[in-house]
């Protein structure tokens, strides 16, 4: 069965509410948002509830929130990465959770699932400094198919909260129904990826889909009106 992860540590009020009822956490590292303090305020409260952690940095840009495609040397953007890894690693060494993964945020994680050259960077990158930790990928992406390539381990990862275009590509948060904050949107969504092994594309098109993990956004506005029942559902 799936797991559950969510992208936390993003300043939303409701943490507490939201980890009961996933599995992992992907901790903003300050590359989007969050500081050294709100990675241990979030690791702690990871421990406290029992859940894995793991690192989830960004393009240097908290302007727009790492959701906008940046222009940026390889060096300048692996350095960047590299700082928000390290400052993850070391406050989850000091409270003595094991990194459990990575995944890379926002526009960064869009941008290597289609760009085969910044997937090879991201992916030497982390072959290099991190090679036995898992790093979270689209299924049917450029990033995918390097990290096979390079064996690094992996999960691939479905969103239960988004919607997907015919070429297994995240559909554009600028289009109308790209999150999906209504219970039954997204129970819609997760029937036809946990029953019956496909993501329904915005054009209606079945796509074959294998995956490890399933995100939701700890940002959604509906999180807490589906997780819990959706948990219940098909986590029970």
């Amino acid at each position: 069965m799936f797991e559950i992860n969510c992208d936390l540590g993003e300043g939303i009020a409701n943490e507490d509410l939201v980890l009961p009822f996933i599995d992992a956490a992907s901790v903003a590292c300050g590359g989007h948002i969050g500081d050294a303090h709100s990675m241990r305020n979030t690791l702690k409260r990871c421990i406290d509830f029992g859940k894995k952690a793991g690192a989830h940095p960004s393009y240097p840009d908290p302007q727009n929130f790492g959701r906008k495609s940046l222009i940026i040397s390889d060096k300048k953007l692996l350095e960047s990465l590299q700082r928000q890894i390290d400052v993850f690693l070391t406050i989850a060494g000091q409270l003595q959770v094991p990194i459990d993964h990575i995944k890379f945020h926002g526009a960064l994680y869009n941008d290597a699932a289609k760009k085969t050259e910044l997937a090879e960077v991201l992916c030497e990158f982390i072959s290099e400094n991190y090679p036995s930790v898992p790093l979270f990928v689209p299924p049917h992406s450029a990033i995918e198919k390097v990290a096979k390539e390079k064996e690094i381990p992996i999960k691939r990862e479905l969103f239960g909260d988004r919607a997907y275009t015919d070429n297994y590509l995240l559909l554009s948060r600028s289009k109308e129904h790209a999150l999906f904050t209504e219970l039954a949107e997204v129970e819609s969504h997760l029937k036809a990826i946990i029953e019956d092994g496909i993501i329904e594309s915005n054009s209606g098109k079945k796509l074959p889909i294998t995956a490890e993990t399933i995100c939701f956004h700890g940002d959604n506005p509906g999180i807490l009106s589906f997780l819990p029942i959706i948990r219940q559902k098909w986590w029970h």
